[in-house]
């Protein structure tokens, strides 16, 4: 099909009311540089908004916010965390319907992915609102039998959590809620690619009752020199990453030089395996739900499949008949089952790597090549 969609025609609401400055200590600040970042609709290749670039004045400018907010967020009731952070999965529920339409537009992901996403994504908020008031720590008896040991858990201190494009909002949730929990305070950089739904999300927890400074948020076109310089500020103790093994393994380089505990959720390599004997239909299926969820773009997708050559052809042909029957279409765009990939640059990936397949005698069955029209398809 040719995708010629006009920009956002199905939006809800107003883009320009969305927040998209620098969240530092509660403020919304242009930032330092003055420059800012353009954010695109992956499902037109249009502008849609743009939002303060953040230097590492501003990195350090919002570790020192999240840092000075630390002891007063850390001595809050454990009670109090808890039904502030109830309080965001609320929110999120109540208005999983925009907030959806918002990742579906910065983001390209299908309307009925961006739903289930932001279901997901709310879900951590009220998983740790339970978990917060169970900080027991442990007593213990010494080996020796003579002596009590008394184990107790306080909060690590200021934690960086970086995230990426393909889960705008669960990526950020399931980083700042066991962070809220446990009495941490935070500095956010979500990916450049999807920033809007990391702001709007700032001002939900404002409004649900976080504190200035708890929860800071910050985007910058310098994301290796800006996490450097947080990483290497003596008030950061955590580091929180989901992203490329690539980027995870120069950032536990970074995080060695001040001994930063880190926590990486790095880029997966996944097999899909199908024997002979298979049911060729739950085969099918399982293979559509493997590739194809997030369109594709998620980190547990299946990269390969391995199929018994028994059941190869058929198994071939009824995997491109179901790919090929997808829709593909704006994001926003309820009947889309498929939306776009998240750049111009992930397209030219996928395309160089069927060319590179074609020209080692891969057979195409069904598309293969870029979609005509604007978008990133």
């Amino acid at each position: 099909m040719t995708i010629k969609p006009t920009f956002a025609p199905q939006i809800s609401f107003d883009v320009g009311a969305l927040p998209t400055n620098l969240y530092i200590g509660g403020r919304w600040l242009e930032g330092s540089t003055g420059k800012r970042i353009d954010v695109f609709d992956p499902s037109t290749g249009a502008v849609i908004t743009s939002v303060a670039d953040a230097s590492i004045d501003d990195a350090k400018a919002a570790v020192s916010a999240a840092y000075e907010a630390g002891p007063g967020w850390a001595a809050t009731a454990p009670r109090k965390r808890s039904e502030i952070l109830r309080r965001c999965f609320e929110l999120m529920i109540e208005r999983k319907d925009w907030l959806a339409e918002l990742i579906s537009l910065e983001n390209g992901k299908a309307l009925s992915d961006a739903q289930g996403e932001v279901a997901y994504a709310a879900e951590f908020f009220r998983w740790f609102s339970e978990e917060a008031v169970r900080l027991n720590g442990e007593i213990a008896t010494a080996p020796s039998g003579a002596n009590r040991i008394v184990v107790q858990q306080q909060p690590i201190g200021v934690a960086v959590l970086v995230t990426p494009w393909n889960f705008p909002a669960a990526m950020a949730t399931r980083k700042i809620g066991p962070a809220l929990a446990a009495g941490c305070t935070c500095v956010l950089k979500p990916a450049t690619e999807t920033p809007l739904t990391a702001y709007a999300l700032a001002a939900l927890y404002a409004e649900a009752g976080v504190p200035d400074g708890v929860v800071n948020v910050i985007t910058t076109s310098r994301s290796g020199g800006t996490v450097s310089a947080m990483l290497h500020d003596p008030r950061v103790r955590k580091l929180s990453f989901t992203g490329s093994t690539e980027v995870g393994r120069k950032l536990l380089h970074e995080a060695a030089d001040t001994v930063i505990s880190c926590s990486m959720e790095l880029g997966g390599n996944a097999p899909f395996i199908v024997f002979d004997d298979a049911d060729l239909d739950a085969a099918i299926e399982g293979a559509m739900i493997a590739k194809m969820r997030n369109g594709g773009e998620a980190c547990t997708a299946a990269n390969r499949f391995y199929v018994q050559k028994g059941i190869a052809e058929a198994f071939s042909a009824k995997l491109a008949e179901r790919m090929g029957a997808m829709k593909v279409g704006p994001g926003y765009d309820r009947a889309t089952q498929c939306g776009p990939l998240i750049n111009r640059d992930a397209v030219d990936r996928v395309a160089g790597l069927v060319e590179e397949a074609v020209s080692r005698g891969a057979r195409v069955l069904t598309g293969g090549h870029r979609q005509a029209g604007d978008g990133f398809y």
